[in-house]
């Protein structure tokens, strides 16, 4: 390939993908907001992540509105009937339409950690002391107050139900304070009970709050009385939130560090049930839907999770679950030839599936070891039971039905695990080559799904069986294929050779059945990683000294050499036809090699570093992890939406930022405004847009369409058995009340039709003008087919009624046509007209339609049967062949 000119150099960013959306993101340690919208009777939840917030429908857990980014992370929330806030540093944002920014607060000189909406006022506090209530329409400042941090420092904050214009502050201090903000004067001050309060919290009983401290205890408290209720306390540190049930029973939730949830009684003081490990970090909020048992929980661990409660003895089950990575995810692939699924194992230990069509099709393949026997000899612990995080993993789709198809190596872990992808669950067989020290590094699952290649880091490579689990040998001599660690395990597409690179610097080809060794390649450095392409026999090597070289397998010689990257290599991908190889490093550039030319065609930054890339099967999207990220990143390859022109790129090529690509709202959710807003933003449709446009009715097909084939529906829905005996009349007929005693009968109301004769003047004949009670084109909408078609037979005269009916029914269809309403209507009604006034009256009808308007009913008659355009050519026609 020639080198390209200056003009042939891409603008910026890259010229083969495209920022699409991000995958699983929920939440962060930030405490949700609920809504609920009186128009949908529905509730929403509002969590952030990062930049922006996402609002979920709490009955499918859907996302249905993305907010737009912020400058900087979101550090506290609140919502109200109309709004959304958000505080990010010493800034306060509010939100309409849940995307909209429509104002800004700023005044604080300090981070801003409290939110409080109240009526047409916001309440904000900060780290520095500062509560500040602010007009919510003007965005103007109405009051301010300053307390000295060390004597009390404002942590948590609620409104009092039923005390107008109070709002109560709780301090690290213990001590709390009502304050009137209109007055801007302390009512009271309480004492507080040696504990720093957390959590503020109203109850269903007017003047009862909940507060939670800093030592685990649960105060129920009247301020009124200044009384202590009750009070509980949890073992396990600080309480988090708290919630209280308003559908009945007197219970209250609390959340603690440890991602556990505790149930207590309020009548009979005691603990009702708990859920441990509801989250796998802290729980950030809580709160249950008013008048439901439902409670709604997120947490730092990227999971939002509803909770009913409908168990014996008033325990509560997940009901819905939103949740991703709450580590970053190290390594991805895509499952299947559909490319609609990436398997994704993360720093956490866990296996989760991603569905790039809808969330509902997300799969958690879990992280515990459940084995009952183990746990019950051993007593093991929670933590002791989870296993270390996944450093690799192979996945096969071939014989997924009959058995595992799944297996994953995991951080000093000398067994590996096998999964089901269809179960979601962990297999049955853990496989620990025998006589090994060190953990498996490396696998690959074979082409047919009934092998497995475990390679270690002592430089063992054995082969599995995956159906029974049994050890089926070993690769090299003395049971070490390699002086040192295994760090790539390849095999090919008919299981005849199996390819092996460790840090000795050797990349071995070995027959698969027998497990002898046909032949070794030297490389030029250390390898890292190593991926093969079995379609193409393309075998990819990512070397230490930041190199790549590509094997063909069949002749076993170096095919391509590519430098440019100025970090380690991560991870490696080809595309579907082996044309090309993706390759992200620590250098953040993620870069496209086109193998036929040799060459680099497509290059770029992003703001971190990648760590994982796969590309789907079908080439559609490129999937991405980075450092510090919980979610996958999708890129749409262009070149599938049109024709992309890539030119090799320079050695000295420097590339451009792409922006990581966001959350975008499922195309099957609508977006929840708030309710004036809805009302507002209702578009009414003029009835008719234009006088040269036409309109139709709107009316079901089904109304209009078999109009012209009723003899034929008649016929086929003709009963087969002869209608039933109506059944006996009732022993006691029914009367109607008052002083004389009459039987009640059914009245018929029927609307009577006259027609009236007028002189028209400009043609010296006679006018017939329909004169109804009510519109006649409505009572005709309302009739179905079989109705309508006894309408129309009953206006001639053999159905009792008169040629000059025939005229004005000719008259409506001549409005409607020249209206251009109802359209569709109009084109059936004459159509049934026609067929069912084929009679003497018909002909009669026709010389005295040419008497009065002779030329305007043929145009109609014209315009409607034949599609003709031109009114004189139409009325020509029709008058010949009425003639």
């Amino acid at each position: 390939l020639a080198e390209p000119a200056e003009s042939d150099m891409p603008a910026g960013g890259s010229s083969l993908f495209s920022g699409f959306r991000v995958l699983g993101l929920y939440s962060n340690h930030v405490p949700h907001a609920l809504r609920y919208h009186l128009k949908h009777r529905e509730s929403y939840v509002v969590t952030a992540v990062g930049r922006s917030f996402h609002t979920f429908n709490v009955n499918r857990l859907g996302i249905v509105a993305v907010s737009n980014s912020l400058p900087d992370e979101i550090t506290c929330l609140a919502a109200d009937r109309m709004l959304v806030f958000a505080a990010t540093g010493r800034l306060i944002s509010a939100f309409a339409r849940n995307k909209e920014v429509v104002m800004h607060y700023n005044g604080h000189e300090q981070e801003v950690r409290l939110l409080l909406p109240l009526g047409d006022q916001l309440i904000s506090a900060d780290s520095g002391g500062d509560v500040i209530v602010w007009d919510v329409q003007s965005g103007e400042v109405y009051l301010r107050l300053h307390f000295d941090p060390s004597t009390f420092d404002v942590l948590a904050m609620m409104h009092p139900s039923t005390y107008l214009n109070k709002v109560l502050l709780g301090s690290s201090q213990g001590a709390l304070q009502l304050w009137n903000i209109k007055t801007s004067k302390l009512l009271f001050t309480f004492a507080g009970w040696s504990a720093g309060v957390t959590v503020l919290q109203q109850s269903p009983a007017v003047d009862v709050v909940g507060v939670g401290t800093a030592t685990g205890r649960i105060i129920i408290h009247n301020i009124r009385l200044d009384e202590t209720l009750m009070s509980f306390t949890q073992d396990w540190g600080p309480i988090t939130s708290l919630s209280f049930r308003t559908d009945g029973p007197p219970i209250v939730a609390s959340g603690s560090p440890q991602g556990h949830i505790a149930f207590w009684d309020l009548e009979r003081h005691q603990l009702v049930t708990q859920h441990r490990h509801a989250h796998r970090t802290s729980i950030a909020g809580a709160t249950f839907l008013q008048g439901e048992p439902i409670l709604v929980t997120n947490g730092a661990d990227n999971a939002i999770k509803v909770w009913i409660f409908d168990q014996e003895g008033g325990g509560a089950r997940l009901l819905r679950i939103r949740q991703g990575h709450s580590a970053p995810p190290t390594t991805i692939h895509h499952h299947g030839n559909d490319g609609k699924n990436i398997l994704s194992a993360g720093q956490d230990g866990t296996l989760q599936s991603f569905s790039t069509v809808h969330e509902r099709f997300n799969k958690n393949l879990g992280s515990v070891n459940k084995k009952k026997e183990k746990k019950k000899k051993k007593g093991l612990t929670y933590e002791e039971l989870r296993l270390p995080a996944i450093t690799a993993f192979s996945s096969s789709v071939t014989r997924q039905s009959d058995w595992d198809g799944i297996v994953a190596c995991h951080r000093d872990r000398l067994a590996t695990t096998t999964w089901n992808y269809q179960r979601c669950t962990m297999g049955a067989h853990h496989l620990q080559p025998p006589g090994s020290r060190r953990g498996a590094i490396a696998v690959d699952i074979t082409s047919c799904g009934n092998f497995v290649v475990i390679g270690s880091s002592c430089g063992r490579v054995d082969v599995y069986n995956l159906q029974s689990g049994l050890h089926r040998g070993c690769y090299g001599d003395d049971e070490k294929a390699h002086n040192g660690v295994v760090r790539g395990i390849a095999t090919d597409t008919l299981n005849q050779l199996t390819l092996t690179t460790g840090s000795d610097w050797l990349l071995k080809f070995w027959r698969f059945k027998s497990k002898k060794l046909e032949e070794e390649m030297k490389l030029n450095a250390a390898p890292a990683s190593m991926k093969l392409h079995r379609e193409s026999g393309m075998l990819a090597l990512a070397l230490d000294d930041f190199t790549l070289v590509v094997v063909d397998i069949e002749t076993r010689r170096v095919v391509r050499k590519f430098a440019g990257h100025h970090g380690n290599i991560n991870d490696m991908t080809f595309s579907p036809d082996g044309r090309w190889l993706v390759t992200v490093a620590m250098d953040c550039t993620i870069r496209v090699w086109d193998l036929p030319s040799g060459s680099l065609v497509d290059c770029f930054l992003v703001a971190t570093a990648p760590v994982s890339v796969s590309l789907s099967p079908t080439g559609d999207f490129l999937a991405t992890t980075h450092v510090d990220s919980l979610g996958l990143y999708l890129w749409t390859n262009k070149s599938l939406c049109g024709p992309v022109g890539l030119r090799p790129l320079p050695a000295d090529y420097q590339p451009v930022v792409e922006t990581l690509p966001g959350v975008t709202v499922e195309e099957t959710e609508q977006e929840v405004n708030s309710e004036e807003e809805e009302e507002e933003d209702v578009y009414q449709s003029a009835e008719q847009l234009g006088a040269e446009l036409v309109t139709l009715s709107l009316l079901p097909e089904s109304r209009w369409k078999s109009l012209l084939h009723l003899d034929e529906i008649k016929k086929r829905n003709k009963p087969v058995a002869a209608p039933a005996a109506p059944a006996a009349a009732p022993f006691f007929l029914p009367t109607v009340p008052g002083l004389t005693p009459r039987f009640a009968t059914q009245t018929q109301t029927e609307h009577e039709t006259q027609v009236t004769y007028a002189w028209d003047p400009l043609t010296s004949g006679p006018e017939y003008v329909l004169v109804q009670t009510e519109d006649p084109l409505r009572l005709l909408k309302d009739c179905g087919p079989a109705a309508l078609s006894v309408e129309l037979n009953s206006l001639a005269p053999e159905g009792g009624g008169a040629r000059e009916l025939l005229l004005v029914f000719i008259q409506m269809i001549d409005s409607m046509l020249a209206s251009g309403r109802d359209f569709d209507l109009a084109h059936a009604y004459l159509a049934l007209f026609l067929k069912v006034s084929q009679s003497e009256h018909t002909r009669q009808l026709c010389h005295l339609l040419l008497w009065k308007s002779l030329h305007d009913f043929l145009y109609i008659v014209a315009t409607a049967a034949l599609g003709r355009t031109d009114r004189g050519e139409a009325a020509g026609h029709w008058r010949h062949r009425a003639l």
